[in-house]
């Protein structure tokens, strides 16, 4: 009999209680992720909602503002300022939030010396968002037109230079434009210096542009660098005053004084007139911008007869005690007569220089080469820049060595033919102040005197310190450029300028150049009086006696002392 297993119950699906929870807790599952990423769609079209709220408010009144750096102050050698920066405001308006209708744009109008049709015009007319209204608006002034709340009108920080001594120092400074950049002068020459770095920071502004408050600075503000230069003011204000009494008493059409350091090489005044107001908007007479000191060329004629007599003397064919037969008071050369006032016979290289006897000249120019002279003149920094670093020097004229005509070198060898700035010739009489040393000028106050370069002989230069020396004396063509109390060096200079036939007997230019005290000078001095009218016309008598009172006033503001003795002291003072 067999045996067989009886066959398994057939499975049955769970029902009841069981079965119902597990479908709930799967539908329930479904249903939290299903919600959570609905609300995660929700949160982020919300967040992006207030992002892009946020974006479209700060467009309205956050903003990124420039802070504009005060410039550097430029003072004088004493630290009393030349040039300062004052705060101020530009006006402008943003077009497109601009209200021209707001009750307030009439009295902003009158507050910007408008009309009214004037002002929306301006707006109109500007197709940006950036309109400037006005500039350099005073801060009182500002404080009124901001409290009239014109929407889309504002307020920005600007500088406006002040300049203290005005015409006075003009020509030196220089100035600077609406933007405050240097437009003249050293403000010019030293814009990099001055001006600084502006800074930036981000605001929030309410509807009428006022910053309500600072969120971040994005960069800081550095201020421009100080200046200070070796003008000594007190000086400044002399040198012009004494130029422009000159300029009046003469009429002349203008005139330049320059004074130097004569230990540093430092310039301690340099004035032109005509001057003009650099507070003041130039509008005209341009020509009154430029500094003549050191732009303006001029033959300097008698001046540098000095150098040419030390290149005589260092090229050995003449000696200290030569002397030179003027008779009869002229001299023919290459068909032209030079000539002078008379018969003075026989003079030495002293009396040549003292009575600036031109067919003395002549005939040393005849005994010496076109390239010792020549030379001469170039170690003495003629045809050359200063290196001064102020904008548009010039070089001057000087000819080239070439083999000259001998009238050119007799005419070269007392100073035609050739064109110098009134600095160069400063320059030049510095060397024989300082018995042979060449310093180039600075218009920036020196720690230390630079270094200076030997261009002639000390001995030479001692002789010849001395014959101008003699210039200032009675026999002499410059008495009235002493001083009480101190020996003078110096030389006249009377020129015909050039006209349209050649030069033009009814035209000059008058100059002295010279320096105190002549056994140990401390200043040098140069007066260039351009075109004077009337009855006195030449050196000693127009420019003389402007070197006179100049170069007295230094001489006592720099302390330093007599060097005569007391007889000579009043004789000094006698000239006329």
């Amino acid at each position: 009999m067999s045996s067989r297993k009886a066959p398994a119950a057939p499975t049955v699906p769970p029902t009841g209680v069981a079965g119902a929870w597990r479908l709930l807790l799967a539908a329930a599952v479904l249903l939290a992720i299903t919600g959570g990423v609905a609300a995660r769609v929700v949160m982020l079209q919300a967040e992006e909602e207030r992002s892009f709220l946020k974006r479209q408010g700060d467009l309205r009144t956050v903003r990124t503002l420039t802070i504009q750096p005060a410039r550097g102050v430029i003072s004088d050698r004493r630290g009393e300022p030349l040039a300062v920066s004052t705060p101020v405001f530009a006006v402008w308006a943003d077009p497109r939030e601009f209200e021209p209708d707001h009750p307030g744009v009439e009295a902003l109008a009158a507050k910007l010396d408008f009309t009214a049709e004037e002002l929306r015009a301006r707006v109109a007319r500007s197709a940006g968002r950036f309109v400037y209204l006005r500039r350099q608006i005073p801060p009182g002034r500002a404080e009124g037109i901001a409290a009239l709340e014109v929407p889309g009108v504002d307020l920005q920080d600007e500088y406006k230079r002040f300049y203290p001594a005005g015409e006075v120092a003009a020509h030196v400074v220089g100035i600077t434009n609406i933007d405050d950049a240097g437009i003249e002068g050293l403000e010019l020459a030293y814009q990099g210096w001055l001006k600084g770095s502006p800074g930036r920071k981000r605001v929030i502004r309410d509807r009428f542009g006022k910053v309500v408050r600072d969120l971040e600075y994005l960069a800081t503000v550095e201020p421009g660098q100080p200046l200070q230069l070796s003008i000594d003011l007190r000086l400044q204000y002399l040198a012009y005053r004494e130029l422009t009494v000159a300029m009046t008493e003469h009429r002349a059409e203008s005139g330049t004084v320059v004074v130097l350091d004569t230990l540093t090489g430092e310039v301690l005044a340099m004035v032109n007139w005509p001057s003009y107001n650099p507070n003041a908007p130039v509008t005209s007479h341009f020509e009154r911008l430029r500094n003549r000191a050191v732009t303006d060329l001029y033959e300097p004629g008698s001046t540098v007869k000095p150098i040419t007599v030390a290149a005589a003397l260092e090229s050995g064919r003449f000696d200290v005690d030569a002397t030179v037969d003027t008779a009869p008071g002229h001299v023919r050369v290459s068909g032209k007569l030079i000539t002078d006032p008379n018969n003075r016979g026989v003079l030495d290289l002293e009396q040549i220089i003292a009575r600036s006897s031109q067919v003395g000249i002549a005939r040393i120019a005849l005994g010496l080469d076109d390239d010792i002279l020549r030379d001469a003149f170039a170690r003495f920094g003629f045809g050359q820049i200063t290196g001064i670093g102020f904008p548009g020097e010039t070089s001057g004229v000087l000819p080239e060595g070439a083999r000259w005509p001998l009238i050119d070198r007799v005419t070269f060898a007392f100073g035609y033919g050739l064109a110098v700035t009134p600095l160069q010739l400063a320059q030049a009489y510095s060397v024989f102040a300082n018995q042979g040393l060449f310093r180039e000028p600075s218009l920036i106050r020196l720690d230390a005197p630079p270094d200076a370069v030997r261009v002639l002989d000390p001995e030479v230069a001692r002789h010849i310190s001395r014959m101008l020396e003699s210039v200032v004396r009675d026999q002499g063509t410059a008495v009235r450029a002493r001083i009480p109390g101190y020996q003078v060096a110096g030389k006249t200079g009377t020129v015909r300028k050039m006209g349209r036939g050649g030069y033009d007997s009814e035209r000059h230019v008058a100059f002295f150049a010279g320096y105190a005290p002549a056994a140990n000078p401390r200043v040098t001095t140069v007066v260039v009086i351009n075109e004077p009218k009337g009855g006195q016309i030449g050196g000693g008598t127009v420019a003389a006696p402007v070197f006179g009172r100049v170069t007295a006033g230094a001489l006592r503001l720099l302390g330093e002392p007599p060097d005569l003795p007391q007889p000579l002291q009043a004789r000094a003072g006698g000239g006329s």
